[in-house]
């Protein structure tokens, strides 16, 4: 049995949802006056109970935040090596069995790629594929840290699950985070979303961060595709994944994500169906779901996309956020070499990173291009 297993096991989630959809005003109003607040904290502050308490929660959540990180937004921003994918997953374009045309960025591409976000003055990168270990696997991935390790002072990563050595393998080349999203934590949902492909394997994927604890990476990411099943579920079992993490690899860094699925942009290609995903959760949902998080952990990094509309992610900016990316692009070579080719999604907020940073200053915060060293890494 995996120690995967072990924790995940311990919450059903059948009584986790119950639990959370019984929940009391008494029992938020406990919750909001505890000094340390547990998993079942997190239930409460995550149930239909607590959207009363919305206002305390957030001015909470700000002051807690403000202790720990002070007012700064670290700025980041996401680069697309390749659209090829290997499994098949209901809600996304690079899906196998959509007929799109397939891209993997070359050398040169990826450098001027890099090139056109240095100039917008990133020194944070998050590389993304599909995947498909065949053609952007650990020696794809390997040539591609090192190619961008002259340009950015920390490179990141968002591709398919690996096994221990081949962290432990990148990790020896540059690479300091990884990103790795459950999409659901409920077993059947998570079938029916992944019929086919290697990611089909539930408990591979659930086992992922476990084994880039024992590789020691510096920060892993986790969070859970917000629309595919309970949103309070799911963000519950986040919260209880990232408690086990903390506690057993204590030495790593983490952060969490809130991605709300996206429409795709079908650009006229009429393979590509049903991909409408309006009622996955509201703003008002959101904001609750990012400072239930800040209240129960003071610690954990919270990232927001620009998968969320610009009057959103202004407005939330202050209570709890502390990285953002902006002007994304979602295709393989977005920036400089293909700006037409197909999104992976359509982003919310287009705005330039000058503009953020515009945005970041004027709420009186200082954005933060670059909080790491290689330095800090040499051996």
């Amino acid at each position: 049995m995996t120690r995967s297993k072990n924790w995940f096991d311990a919450h059903d989630w059948d009584r986790v949802q119950r639990d959370i959809y019984t929940t009391t005003a008494r029992q938020v109003e406990q919750a909001l006056g505890s000094s340390r607040r547990s998993l079942d904290d997190l239930k409460a502050l995550l149930s239909p109970a607590a959207q009363a308490y919305l206002e305390p929660m957030a001015q909470l959540s700000h002051q807690l935040t403000q202790k720990r990180f002070g007012k700064t937004i670290q700025l980041y921003a996401p680069l697309y090596l390749s659209n090829e994918c290997q499994n098949i997953c209901t809600y996304c374009a690079f899906s196998l069995d959509n007929k799109i045309r397939r891209k993997t960025l070359t050398d040169s591409e990826i450098t001027q790629e890099a090139q056109a976000l240095k100039q917008l003055g990133y020194d944070h990168v998050l590389l993304v594929t599909g995947e498909a270990n065949q053609t952007v696997g650990v020696p794809y991935l390997k040539n591609a840290i090192r190619l961008l390790q002259p340009y950015f002072a920390h490179i990141s990563m968002e591709v398919q699950p690996l096994d221990q050595p081949d962290y432990e393998e990148l990790i020896a080349e540059g690479l300091h985070t990884v990103l790795v999203y459950q999409e659901t934590y409920h077993r059947d949902t998570y079938r029916n979303h992944h019929p086919k492909g290697k990611k089909s394997n539930f408990q591979y994927r659930l086992d992922t961060p476990d084994r880039l604890g024992k590789a020691g990476m510096h920060k892993i990411g986790l969070g859970a595709l917000l629309g595919l099943e309970d949103w309070r579920t799911d963000s519950f079992f986040t919260g209880a994944h990232l408690h086990y993490l903390e506690r057993t690899y204590w030495q790593t860094r983490y952060s969490l994500s809130f991605p709300r699925l996206r429409p795709i942009d079908l650009l006229q290609n009429d393979t590509i169906t049903s991909r409408s995903f309006e009622r996955c959760m509201t703003d008002r949902d959101l904001v609750q779901l990012i400072c239930a998080y800040r209240l129960v952990n003071e610690e954990v990094e919270l990232s927001l996309s620009t998968r969320e509309t610009p009057r959103f992610r202004d407005h939330v900016l202050k209570l709890g956020i502390t990285s953002l990316s902006a002007g994304s692009k979602t295709n393989p070579g977005g920036y400089a070499v293909e700006p037409e080719s197909l999104e992976q999604f359509t982003i919310s907020d287009e705005r330039s990173p000058a503009d953020m940073v515009d945005v970041i200053r004027r709420q009186g915060y200082e954005p933060v291009w670059k909080d790491w060293d290689k330095l800090l890494t040499s051996r």
